[in-house]
């Protein structure tokens, strides 16, 4: 679509790229005026599910800039922006979305040129990509919905940016962990909770059986049972009614079932 302008939300650093934007101006530099900006102290103040929400919203794209790693007002505030904004894309390729709708880059205070080829790059990727789909596709409001509640799971923040403790230092008996094998543990527990967000989304209103609920999330059928057992022992979801001899599952709702 030639006459498409996406709508970009770009987050910036209080102390770096807050300041590389508003030199861009000074120093007019040409972007495009598709941008909203948000002025956050730190960009690790940006969690995975504002990213989600925004583009389950309506947004065509996200842009999450920072100080660059080393040079981050609170030390460490970037890595963990970082390890956030791999969650968010993670969670975006599973609900079918294109991750690209998503960027973190790091600007300092001198360098508007920078943050201004940011914006023209970003916003010509957006144009050939297309607008964000969300309009049309209920199913894929649905699967971002699950996306964002996966997001705020205490296992997933818990693991989010634990990189130097668990591969320097080590848990509380001492034992280190591969960066390989971390990437694993983390791939693995953002894949189970997306997939039982997903379940939970899908029979919030509707009662399903573990068949439907397969082809609903595109796993296997053990696997998909797996995932029911699991929110059952969790008190999330409970049998609703059994038809002919297929039991049917319901999300458990504040008020019941």
């Amino acid at each position: 679509m030639s006459d498409f302008e996406p709508k970009v939300i770009v987050f910036l650093c209080n102390w770096c790229s807050y300041a590389g934007a508003d030199l861009a101006g000074v120093s007019r530099y040409q972007y495009p005026t598709n941008i909203r900006t948000v002025r956050v102290m730190c960009s690790t103040r940006v969690s995975p599910h504002i990213v989600l929400e925004l583009l389950k919203d309506g947004a065509d794209g996200v842009i999450v800039t920072g100080c660059h790693p080393g040079d981050c007002h609170y030390i460490n505030g970037n890595y963990y922006t970082e390890k956030r904004m791999d969650l968010a894309q993670r969670l975006l390729k599973m609900t079918g979305m294109e991750p690209e709708r998503l960027k973190l880059d790091w600007v300092s205070a001198s360098e508007g040129e920078k943050f201004s080829h940011l914006i023209q790059e970003f916003v010509t990727k957006l144009k050939e990509i297309g607008p964000n789909p969300v309009s049309k596709d209920k199913k894929l409001v649905t699967r971002l919905e699950a996306a964002v509640d996966a997001s705020k799971y205490f296992r997933l923040k818990v693991l989010t940016g634990k990189d130097i403790n668990l591969t320097s230092k080590g848990n509380v008996y001492g034992e280190t962990l591969k960066l390989e094998s971390l990437d694993e543990i983390m791939a693995k527990a953002t894949e189970d909770e997306y997939r039982n967000s997903l379940i939970l989304q899908l029979t919030n209103h509707k009662a399903y059986s573990v068949k439907e609920l397969a082809t609903e999330i595109g796993e296997p059928t053990d696997k998909t049972l797996e995932h029911v057992v699991s929110l059952r022992a969790k008190n999330m979801l409970a049998l609703d009614h059994i038809e002919g001899t297929t039991p049917k599952y319901k999300a458990i709702t504040i008020g019941g079932a």
